[in-house]
């Protein structure tokens, strides 16, 4: 199902995905603000169709951590990015910088690095996630970007490849299974690397890719409330606790 636009992207999830956790983190059960949320650390992902966002206000809402659109293709970034990425970072809240993946525009290895050059790196700063990718259906484009189940897996390959060789973080990978499955064939070859930040809305738990058993972040509603930013609002958990969080950030 191909929904609206996702906070800074244009075209909101088409379905829903994962990416690996960290074995042994515990979950724990945190109330949403204004909304109530499935168990988990709650955050947030943010785009300019967000702002402008108080961040002071979200920080009080008891947010933990928060993505932020940084890039799509070799030729855009997010007007709002700098404003999002620095006001996050100021409020004391932990974020991290997605790209919106354009598989048939140009090489994974090639988005990688416009991701990077564009705000997409990572630092030991104990307040910097590892960037993430979105894998989605795109407006205008076909649903798997014309390329084969293999040559889908080739070009996050590439991608993944290129931001670790370049920041010593593996890439978290965003997606749904109404995506991943038939655009990957449902691969298992990023699931014991790759972090998993999956895409589903409305059931109790997750509906998860195939090839992947758990997932590290949650997006479980796109038309979410929160205090400090404007309209519908992508809401996320964390699959874990304060101390894997932690891990996450800290690699």
């Amino acid at each position: 199902m191909i929904v609206s636009t996702k906070l800074g992207r244009f075209v909101r999830k088409a379905t829903a995905g994962a990416v690996g956790l960290a074995a042994g983190l515990a979950l724990v059960f945190t109330a949403q603000p204004a909304l109530a949320g499935p168990g988990g650390l709650p955050g947030l992902d943010v785009s300019h169709f967000n702002s402008p966002v108080n961040w002071a206000a979200v920080a009080s809402s008891g947010q933990r951590y928060v993505y932020v659109k940084a890039t799509e293709n070799i030729n855009y970034t997010d007007p709002t990015f700098a404003a999002n990425y620095n006001g996050s970072y100021n409020a004391g809240i932990p974020r991290g910088s997605y790209h919106f993946a354009v598989p048939d525009a140009s090489s994974g290895a090639t988005q990688a690095n416009y991701f990077l050059a564009h705000g997409g790196g990572w630092s030991a700063d104990g307040r910097t996630m590892p960037g993430a990718v979105d894998l989605e259906a795109h407006s205008g484009h076909a649903t798997c970007y014309g390329l084969s189940q293999a040559g889908m897996v080739a070009w996050i390959r590439d991608f993944a490849n290129t931001y670790k060789a370049r920041t010593g973080r593996d890439v978290v990978l965003y997606t749904g299974s109404g995506w991943w499955n038939p655009c990957t064939g449902g691969s298992n070859a990023f699931a014991a690397t790759n972090q998993l930040w999956v895409a589903s809305y409305g059931p109790a738990t997750p509906t998860m890719p195939a090839g992947f058993s758990i997932y590290t972040f949650w997006q479980w509603t796109s038309t979410g409330r929160n205090a400090g930013t404007p309209g519908n609002t992508d809401l996320d958990v964390f699959n874990g606790s304060d101390a894997g969080l932690g891990r996450i950030i800290n690699g």
